[in-house]
């Protein structure tokens, strides 16, 4: 006869079995060290940008927030909030996965740090700005789901501008910190098709609300890793504060200046320039007249450090050569913007000099 399970033991069994009994293994967070001192890791998912950056991107951001804010609400002739909701780490197709289709996926090229950026719309937003562009805004309601198709050409002409607001606030935000030189280099209503990074690579999504009235939709803004890493250091907390604005130190201005006062620059003046063929060179003769193209009135061409500074005259003093500084050498005079007369004046001044060639 089989062995008969009493309550207890059967009540010990299915504990066992639930995940939550007793016997179950308490899971291990992400970071968190086991007794052992292992701790897990997700090749997924590397955390690749500290806590401390993502809270120097949070305040950088604020700050666009308000500007962006500003200049959009100018635009639409109405209130537009714009509100920072998250910034946080993850890989680029993750960010794809989550994005709508069709959608305003814009990319911008970073010059400044050799890299690009995206910039996303949703279609619940953009829609809504585009019809108040256009005189309407109040046809539609609140809860009507945007059209699902991609945006006309008429459409993407109004979005631009839009953009070009959301490109100057960033390069203004960023400019304490480096000088972006953002620029649009596509907009695809299709995010699968702009392959920017591997879907692995790691990127820093900055995320927004926007709210038209009762329309609200996101913007989401995309760094990938590659692109921040040069200034990531910058984030720091004791270089976050440097890179404020500061009044300058009188202390440090007479060492500049003491400094500076004491550089060597070299200094040299050209006497003419003139070309001349091999022929007539070979067949030059004591007492024979080269003529240039530089006008005897004007004087010479002093140079600092191989730039045109001054107009000077020669000399000699103590026995040695010199020149006599007469005043600063004039720009060139722009047809496009100058007065006629100013322009028929250095049209007509004689552009010849001679020269003696002595034995």
């Amino acid at each position: 006869m089989p062995d008969v399970l009493t309550e207890s033991e059967v009540e010990s069994l299915l504990a066992a079995l639930e995940p939550d009994g007793p016997a179950a293994t308490a899971p291990v967070s992400r970071g968190d060290a086991s007794a052992d001192g292992v701790a897990l890791y997700d090749f997924k998912r590397p955390e690749r940008v500290s806590k401390e950056q993502i809270r120097a991107l949070r305040g950088l951001h604020e700050g666009f927030s308000r500007e962006f804010g500003a200049g959009l609400s100018n635009l639409m002739r109405t209130i537009v909030e714009v509100k920072l909701v998250a910034v946080d780490q993850l890989t680029y197709g993750e960010f794809l996965f989550s994005l709508e289709n069709p959608t305003c996926f814009n990319l911008l090229r970073a010059a400044g740090l050799d890299g690009h950026m995206v910039l996303e719309l949703s279609p619940a937003v953009v829609y809504p700005l585009v019809d108040r562009l256009l005189g309407g805004g109040r046809g539609a309601a609140a809860g009507d789901p945007p059209p699902d198709r991609p945006l006309t050409d008429i459409e993407s002409r109004l979005v631009g501008r839009m953009t070009s607001l959301a490109v100057e606030a960033l390069d203004r935000t960023w400019e304490s910190l480096a000088t972006l030189q953002l620029s649009l280099v596509q907009t695809e209503s299709n995010p699968q098709l702009v392959q920017v990074v591997p879907p692995n690579e790691v990127v820093v999504l900055v995320a927004f609300e926007l709210t038209l009235g009762e329309a609200r939709g996101m913007m989401n803004l995309c760094i990938p890793f590659n692109t921040l890493e040069p200034i990531a250091a910058r984030f720091s907390g004791d270089a976050w504060s440097s890179y404020g604005k500061r009044s300058s130190d009188p202390r440090e201005r007479v060492v500049l200046d003491r400094g500076v006062s004491r550089a060597r620059v070299p200094l040299d003046v050209t006497l003419a320039t003139t070309t001349l063929t091999a022929r007539d060179l070979a067949d030059l003769a004591p007492g024979d007249v080269i003529l240039t193209e530089c006008d005897s009135r004007e004087g010479l061409e002093l140079r600092v450090g191989g730039k045109p500074a001054f107009r000077c005259r020669p000399g000699a003093l103590r026995g040695h050569k010199a020149v006599r500084v007469t005043g600063p050498v004039l720009k060139p005079v722009d047809p496009r913007s100058a007065p006629p007369d100013e322009v028929k004046t250095a049209a007509e001044t004689p552009s010849n000099a001679s020269a003696g060639v002595g034995s």
